[in-house]
């Protein structure tokens, strides 16, 4: 429901009617803010569930910065309308970094602007004409800071994980071989109760 929505606000915001985008936009968020606290509370909550969401957040964030690309483009010219797309590709880094160091068992969430401070800010944009190009502007350079943010985070982490890692695979080989020495002090016990 809410990907449609957001089809619908693009397809508004392009053409510029960028206070009816807003409303589109707000409508389009709403359902996403509730939709896991919803399945979680309901438990409900699945890894198909979590991977749907996500991916749906990407297309809504292209499709909704496809609109804005295609305003800019028509009132600032051409060139203008590559900075939504800068903010889209950062936009996915972050995305990414978090899902790479989920993967790694590593945490990676946090920073200046994850996707609902971008929604916002997108709203604050959408309220005037001369605002948008310049949320735009400060949605990229928030997004870089928050990617630079998340590679330090996760690259500090990376640096210890090898050496826990370690330990805790040494401490598991102990446990492993004071269990294996109990067992054979057991076997060796029972056999000589057997003997007598």
């Amino acid at each position: 429901m809410g990907l449609l929505i957001a089809c619908v606000a693009a397809v508004t915001i392009a053409i510029g009617e960028l206070q009816v985008g807003l409303l589109l936009v707000i409508c389009a968020a709403l359902p996403d803010l509730f939709d896991g606290a919803l399945a979680k509370a309901s438990n409900q909550s699945s890894q198909r569930g979590a991977f749907f969401d996500s991916t749906i957040d990407r297309v809504t964030d292209a499709v909704l910065l496809g609109g804005v690309a295609w305003f800019l483009g028509s009132q600032r010219g051409a060139h203008a309308s590559v900075l939504p797309f800068a903010v889209m590709a950062v936009s996915s880094l972050i995305s990414y970094q978090r899902a790479k160091a989920e993967a790694l068992g590593l945490q990676a969430k946090g920073g200046l602007m994850e996707r609902a401070e971008r929604i916002i800010l997108l709203c604050v944009g959408l309220l005037f004409d001369s605002l948008l190009f310049w949320a735009m502007w400060l949605m990229l350079i928030l997004c870089t800071i928050t990617a630079v943010q998340r590679f330090f985070k996760v690259w500090n982490q990376a640096a210890i994980a090898p050496a826990t890692a370690e330990r805790v695979a040494l401490r598991q080989s102990r446990r492993a071989s004071r269990s294996a020495q109990r067992a054979d002090r057991r076997m060796r016990l029972s056999r000589r109760r057997n003997m007598k």
